[in-house]
């Protein structure tokens, strides 16, 4: 007769990667915000709603947005192509396509998913009252992190009365909901044809985001 297996016996899972440190976590989590404010460029995969995870290629139509998402991508130790071409006839645009390259495919993706899932955890976690001084530091510039990629990378919707941002992606429109508070500024989350709309009201709300939320200028061989 044969025994029963014991909890010896049981193949022990993968144990998970262990956490990413603060400074990694910021850029990280920033990137994956980016990634989510844009959708998948056309070819890249199969359009998957429950599966927002990262593409080798992303496609910006601001310069801004782009050289923000190669600077966070670099610090992580990811290199990327960056291609600029201008379209369009009566109405011309411009499109910044940055692409990882296969070698550095892997750690992109790990580090852009831990990024969205840990940041996510602590944002949404963040105690009121009691976080320990690392915490009390950095929650800040993670919801400053949110902002600034949803400012640079989701559509905008600006109003006499509003500061408002277009988005399809209903996780990160939560996130910002939550981020804005974290930063002492109420924001309100609607849902329109085919996204959500989070908004700011017009006047010191408006200006305490675009102020958390501005780099100041680099000193040198000091990242921003």
């Amino acid at each position: 007769m044969a025994r029963e297996p014991t909890l010896l016996d049981r193949q022990r899972r993968p144990s998970a990667p262990p956490p990413l440190d603060w400074l990694t976590l910021a850029d990280a989590f920033e990137a994956s915000c980016l990634l989510r404010c844009m959708p998948p460029p056309a070819g890249t995969r199969p359009a998957r709603a429950a599966d927002p995870g990262p593409t080798p290629v992303v496609e910006f139509n601001r310069e801004d947005a782009a050289q923000r998402m190669r600077q966070l991508l670099e610090r992580l130790g990811v290199p990327v192509a960056h291609e600029f071409t201008i379209g369009g006839l009566r109405r011309r645009y411009e499109l910044h396509r940055l692409q990882v390259g296969r070698e550095h495919q892997l750690r992109y993706a790990r580090l852009v998913e831990a990024g969205w899932r840990q940041g996510r955890r602590e944002l949404l976690a963040a105690p009121v009252s009691g976080a320990s001084a690392p915490r009390r530091v950095w929650i800040p510039r993670l919801a400053e992190a949110a902002w600034r990629s949803a400012l640079l990378a989701g559509g905008r919707h600006v109003r006499r009365h509003i500061l408002g941002i277009r988005l399809t992606d209903r996780e990160l429109a939560a996130v910002l909901i939550r981020s804005a508070a974290l930063l002492g500024v109420p924001a309100e989350l609607r849902p329109g044809t085919g996204c959500f709309l989070v908004s700011v009201a017009a006047g010191p709300d408006r200006l305490r985001i675009l102020h958390r939320t501005t780099l100041a200028p680099a000193s040198a061989g000091q990242p921003a």
